[in-house]
């Protein structure tokens, strides 16, 4: 009996079964699936108390039939505004102390005419209809443009009865009027591009770390080489002077981080830990803690004296570029080229708070040293940011350039320094930008050996010192000639177009 069964093949029994399938339901395609009504009560009843359960328990609704209107121009009884009495526990209106009576449970709709004397209503259009007629149309032409002429003349000459519905667009305020800078001083001396500068806290010298491998040290009146420290074998990315002793800090590309005892001139402790090249520090204000940051996409945060790491900061999937402290929460903020902030809870070793508005790497931060603000530096714009939870303030944008460094002072000038060597100063309040500066190359480098690495005001903020890939540090200062006639604001009051992020 077997033998009389036709074998086929497994493609041809599916391509049946699936016949077979479409042939069963290809008349019902288009119907729908019968409601049953106990599940549909089930889910409206579930729908209801998920949705609206919050306010369940509050309108019970009155038809008020004997109340008429007392408006003059309404004499006839609305009697359809509702009343809503108030029930349940929550008084109406809600504050402390109040208690329902009798007058303050009801809440009473504004009448038809009162709010017909509150703003102007465009004629209802029938919505029952589903179409209109060629004859429509030519009778309805323009009264659109009728109903805006309308609602114009209601505007002006009705006085101030729509003054309160329009608002006016938000406009930038008026710059700080700030004296331009003009450059002040060449400083010749490194053999490689200079990539770090800091200012010591009495303010008589300043030093700078160079890829020539060594620290340099420069009177900051004269500007004359006061002493020279060797000791790293690769680039000097980050120097730092401390103003609770009188210690020199350094970290370079050959993964190092060292102490230098300015008494002796030698440095009297490493710091040990980082896997990579160490592109920048930063000291704690208050506390004896180094903080470092590295190409290995960690921070670390260093005991001054005992040398220990306290805290390996983790979260950055790249670079570390730059980092600052500060006395108030968050102690520590951190820059990276994975295009992200990071604010860090010092005593739990942790990421506070994560800022992903930039799209390209960070590569600076500064601290306003007033305001509770700060502002990051990218390629894409620089950003303005509050405190402690990293709010977004504002763009600075037109700096089209890798921005690697970032200053600030108390008057409110921000100074940005890019890789193509241009200098722009922003007022730090309404992000206007005042001022762009492109000083001309060391005589013998490249043009293309035009960039700015880092800047600095000194602590007069009377001065501004610049890091430069022509091997040069620039002393820039405040033309005093100029005033606010000579050196007028180009400013007009636009309409804001600030993006968000």
């Amino acid at each position: 009996m077997s033998e009389d069964v036709q074998k086929h093949s497994v493609h041809t029994l599916v391509f049946r079964s699936l016949k077979r399938t479409h042939d069963m339901f290809v008349s019902d395609h288009a119907k729908s699936v019968a409601l049953d009504e106990e599940s549909q009560k089930i889910k409206m009843d579930v729908k209801l108390k998920s949705d609206y359960g919050a306010v369940l328990h509050m309108p019970v609704l009155k038809e008020g039939k004997d109340r008429v209107s007392h408006h003059p121009g309404h004499l006839q009884s609305h009697q359809n505004d509702p009343e809503y009495l108030i029930t349940g526990t929550h008084a109406y209106p809600s504050g402390p102390g109040v208690a329902l009576t009798a007058d303050t449970k009801m809440h009473r709709n504004p009448s038809e005419g009162g709010v017909h004397s509150m703003t102007f209503i465009p004629p209802r259009h029938d919505t029952s209809r589903t179409g209109a007629s060629v004859s429509d149309i030519h009778r309805h032409a323009g009264g659109a443009e009728r109903s805006h002429a309308h609602s114009t003349s209601l505007m002006e000459g009705g006085g101030t009865r729509n003054s309160a519905l329009t608002r006016k667009a938000p406009t930038m305020p008026k710059p700080q009027w700030h004296p331009p800078w003009k450059l002040f001083r060449v400083i010749s001396g490194h053999l490689g591009w200079v990539r770090s500068i800091a200012v010591e806290p009495g303010n008589q010298w300043f030093v700078t770390g160079s890829a020539d491998r060594t620290i340099k040290i420069w009177d900051l009146a004269s500007g004359k080489l006061k002493l020279s420290l060797t000791g790293h074998i690769s680039t000097v990315r980050g120097v730092a002077v401390s103003s609770r002793s009188p210690y020199l800090f350094s970290c370079g590309e050959d993964k190092q981080v060292k102490c230098w005892d300015l008494e002796y001139n030698k440095v009297i402790r490493h710091y040990h830990g980082h896997l990579s090249a160490v592109y920048d520090l930063d000291l704690h204000p208050t506390i004896d803690v180094l903080v470092t940051c590295s190409r290995d996409a960690t921070a670390r945060v260093w005991d001054i004296r005992t040398k220990a790491n306290v805290h390996t900061l983790t979260g950055h999937t790249n670079t570390v570029a730059t980092v600052r402290c500060q006395a108030a929460e968050p102690q520590i903020i951190t820059g990276s080229h994975d295009s992200t902030i990071r604010l860090w809870d010092l005593i739990a070793g942790k990421t506070r708070v994560t800022l992903t508005n930039h799209k390209k790497s960070v590569r600076t931060l500064v601290l306003h040293p007033r305001q509770y603000t700060f502002a990051s530096g990218s390629a894409d714009n620089i950003k303005q940011w509050m405190f402690p939870d990293g709010n977004f303030i504002q763009n600075l944008s037109g700096h089209n350039a890798i921005i690697n460094t970032l200053a600030v002072n108390s008057d409110g000038v921000l100074v940005s320094g890019a890789d193509n060597g241009t200098i722009h100063m922003w007022d730090w309040r309404t992000g206007y930008n005042f001022q762009r500066i492109h000083a001309a190359v060391q005589p013998g480098s490249l043009d293309s050996e035009s960039g700015i690495f880092a800047c600095l005001f000194d602590h007069s903020e009377s001065r501004l010192i610049t890091a430069e890939a022509d091997k040069t540090i620039k002393v820039y200062k405040e033309d005093d000639t100029a005033t606010e006639e000579s050196h007028p604001i180009n400013w007009k009051p636009e309409i804001l177009k600030r993006k968000r992020f």
